[in-house]
């Protein structure tokens, strides 16, 4: 079992030259700029990017930028800093980036926010902490925001704890990060901690997010997130659905479900075909015939969110027992 150590986040606000800043009121939010200071309205096209963290993938904003047609492209995070500026104002022609620093529920339920999110081209949530991002803004005006952008078809994507924000199922780590062991020896751990019905993109139904995935060996944890949102009634038996991310990796899609993939890494789409045989607090986790669709950087290789297919990728089938798992293929990954 890994060992768990305490750590936390030292946030450094770095402005540079080109930078517009601002503090919100009572430090709610911190606000920077680059670009055009003047909001400008442009056609888009919807779609979504989901990266799993570490180095970003250049070609994913990319898309999303000429998705935006040029826009205001915006950064939603909860600390940080205001790099992905400079970094995505020199990827392609946009009006302004933005990054938005929320610290709080009062900062996500500011008109100022709001109306910056609302009035996007584009929208990124960066990495961070995915429990403050439910936090500060289930339920509150930035939520609001975000689907308007739905609505309007706007891109939208995130990174890390921003991708993992994505789906209808959140794993939002409010007692701490679970290990894949951890999960598989008990589901019921007081780490797997769940959140729903926040952002729900499209096709993001019955669907849980996790990142990081192959460098952080998540796919344990991710076979018991789905097997929980089975027992938990939250999805169903023949279809509760997860997408691993690896790192420095990037799954763009558009809004009709069809996708690839972008970076270094794979994705994975797994789904289940039965509910779990076991699935107990304090009882390691059983559950069969867990399918799983693996899909890298290729021009061949595809997958459809809608349908639940994929084309070119590599099929196999994941089973948990004894608090490990087995492939068909022989590797989980």
């Amino acid at each position: 079992m890994k060992k768990r150590t305490a750590w936390s986040l030292v946030a450094a606000l770095v402005c540079t030259v080109a930078s517009g800043f601002s503090a919100g009121a009572a430090t709610n939010y911190d606000y920077f700029s680059v670009g055009s200071t003047a909001n400008v309205t442009t056609t888009t096209s919807g779609g979504m990017v989901i990266m799993g963290g570490g180095t970003d993938v250049d070609e994913a904003f990319e898309w999303m930028i000429n998705k935006s047609g040029g826009g205001d492209f915006v950064i939603l995070r909860t600390s940080g800093t205001n790099a992905y500026n400079s970094y995505v104002n020199g990827l392609g022609t946009v009006n302004s980036v933005e990054t938005l620093i929320v610290k709080n529920k009062t900062g996500a339920n500011d008109n100022f926010i709001y109306d910056k999110i609302r009035n996007a081209e584009a929208l990124f949530i960066a990495g961070g902490d995915q429990n403050t991002y439910v936090n500060y803004f289930k339920d509150t005006k930035v939520e609001t925001a975000i689907a308007e952008l739905k609505t309007r078809g706007v891109p939208i994507g995130g990174t890390s704890a921003g991708a993992m924000v994505m789906g209808e199922h959140i794993y939002d780590a409010r007692n701490g990060s679970v290990y894949s062991d951890e999960a598989l020896d008990n589901p019921f751990i007081n780490y797997m901690t769940f959140t729903r019905d926040f952002n729900a993109l499209w096709n993001l139904s019955d669907v849980i997010v996790d990142t990081h995935f192959y460098e952080r060996d998540r796919m344990g944890r991710l076979v018991g997130f789905v097997a929980r949102n089975i027992k938990d009634g939250w999805a169903p038996a023949n279809g509760a659905k997860g997408i691993g991310v690896d790192e420095a990796t990037a799954y763009v899609v558009e809004p009709n479900g069809s996708g690839y993939v972008l970076g270094a890494g794979y994705v994975y789409f797994l789904k289940t075909t039965q509910a779990a045989t076991t699935i107990s607090s304090g009882q390691p986790l059983k559950i069969n015939n867990v399918s799983v669709y693996r899909v890298g950087d290729s021009s061949s290789q595809s997958f459809n969110l809608s349908s639940w297919s994929g084309s070119g990728g590599t099929s196999y089938t994941l089973n948990a027992a004894n608090g490990s798992l087995t492939s068909s293929k022989g590797s989980v990954y």
